[in-house]
């Protein structure tokens, strides 16, 4: 396995995948194995794409709150569309995040057979362009993150495609993030101590630092990607199907210092999920000494015990 920095995240960079598609598995599986994240240079996404994702993203959440919040849906599990300031809750966590978000699934024809599971997205009517630009840019994390996923089965010893039919019409969720300025008796944090609930997350980086991960050693190391790459983590249900070979590791949102309180965070993650049909079960290669989940789940299921956790929905 990769031996890398005990207190560094290592940088790698997907364009060595085309020529090198082993090498880059073992550098980015090694991480994902070290860390449970990896930091990922050229990863393909166009840069005139994200800046103007990243403009429309902080037109939006500029608006008033009452226009913001005529597209939120109660008792949606926040699936799609706004999620107002301080509704998720980290699970265990006492106060719920200092953030709002909003949600962009994948779009779905008449007729499809999870149309039922999956709900269909919700557009503003401003600012313009908002669902052409994120419909174009959800496509470009689906083709990156299966390029990733790829180096995963590689580093796991599997065919290079075998997650294809795991995530083909995949629940996936491009959650646009942004966490005001915060005065500094605010309760809690930007987002508490939490381990991601899908396969893997791909997350534009943001202006504003803040992201730490919870390191083997307990220490909580800064995560901060160079300009241009992306930051790339394990979430629970990969470490299921691995039991734990690949960890889902803790990673929080801190509040900034005094002097930096007074400016918004902005990022954009992309939460890739298996289809909702994708029975979570554990890798036969995995199970060395003993399986820590004998019993399978689908990834629906899953996933619907885990939003009730972090009070996106009731029981």
């Amino acid at each position: 396995m990769l031996d890398v920095p005990m207190t560094q995240v290592p940088l790698v960079s997907l364009a060595d995948q085309q020529n090198d598609p082993e090498g880059f598995a073992q550098a980015f599986g090694g991480s994902f194995e070290r860390f449970g994240f990896a930091m990922v240079a050229d990863h393909g996404i166009d840069p005139a794409l994200i800046d103007r994702a990243w403009a429309l993203t902080e037109e939006f959440f500029r608006l008033p709150e009452d226009e913001k919040r005529t597209y939120h849906t109660p008792g949606g599990g926040g699936a799609r569309g706004y999620t107002p300031f301080r509704t998720e809750i980290a699970k265990n966590a006492k106060v719920t995040d200092l953030k709002e978000f909003w949600h962009i699934g994948r779009e779905l024809p008449a007729g499809h057979r999870f149309r039922d599971v999956m709900p269909d997205n919700i557009w503003p009517s401003a600012p313009a362009g908002f669902k052409e630009t994120f419909l174009e840019l959800f496509a470009a994390f689906d083709t990156a993150g299966l390029k990733l996923l790829s180096a995963i089965a590689r580093y796991l010893k599997l065919d290079p495609n075998w997650f294809e039919h795991a995530v083909k019409d995949g629940n996936s969720v491009l959650r646009l993030l942004h966490y005001p300025p915060i005065p500094a008796d605010a309760p809690g944090v930007r987002a508490e101590a939490h381990e991601d609930i899908n396969l893997i997350t791909l997350l534009l980086g943001a202006e504003e630092a803040g992201l730490e991960l919870l390191d083997k050693d307990g220490d909580w190391l800064a995560v901060k990607p160079p300009v241009g790459a992306m930051v790339v983590n394990v979430g629970d249900m990969l470490q299921r199907l691995t039991n734990h070979v690949l960890p889902s590791t803790t990673h929080r949102v801190v509040n900034p210092a005094p002097e930096r309180r007074g400016n918004s965070r902005y990022s954009m993650p992309f939460f890739l999920h298996p289809a909702p049909d994708f029975l979570i079960e554990t890798l036969p290669s995995c199970v060395g000494e003993g399986n820590r989940y004998p019993e399978p789940i689908t990834a629906h299921d899953y996933l619907h015990q885990r939003l009730v956790e972090i009070g996106l929905l009731k029981k």
